[in-house]
């Protein structure tokens, strides 16, 4: 099986937001686990919506929410208890129907790169449970976003 490949434009990464290592993340490795690297992406990608005035869940407002749809990580370097990570975020390859929200994860304590990561994502009507097109209003907010046919 070939290995996963993530390229992401500095360009394309427009927010930053720092997190912890909680020793409740390290696993028996002692280090990062790898879920637990999933749910501080999460919050990463919540704040990073939120910073824009968007609800991700769709249920603070009219209109759709965001769906995820698949996550691609790789691992660079390892993490610890107390480690202080920056989580870059930002948009890629907006579609009909949503993008990516990539990542680049790095502790600034040594400038190690420790994770490259992104989410596929779709926005979604959860009233009518389908899949919709990207709303005109969020496109706008990113205009330097790059867009697929």
């Amino acid at each position: 099986m070939a290995r996963l490949h993530l390229e992401i434009p500095e360009h394309a990464l427009f927010y930053r937001t720092e997190m912890s290592v909680r020793t409740s993340d390290v696993n028996g490795a002692r280090h990062l686990g790898n879920d637990a690297l999933v749910s501080m992406l999460s919050e990463a990608r919540s704040r990073f919506l939120f910073a824009h005035g968007i609800d991700d869940s769709g249920a603070e407002t009219e209109g759709p929410g965001i769906m995820v749809t698949d996550l691609a990580t790789l691992y660079k370097a390892e993490a610890h208890a107390r480690d202080r990570l920056l989580f870059e975020v930002g948009l890629a390859d907006f579609n009909r129907y949503g993008g990516d929200i990539v990542f680049r994860v790095s502790r600034p304590a040594d400038g190690a790169l420790v994770a490259l990561a992104k989410y596929g994502f779709v926005f979604f009507d959860y009233g009518a449970s389908k899949v919709v097109q990207i709303p005109e209003a969020f496109a706008a907010r990113f205009p330097e976003v790059n867009r697929l046919s």
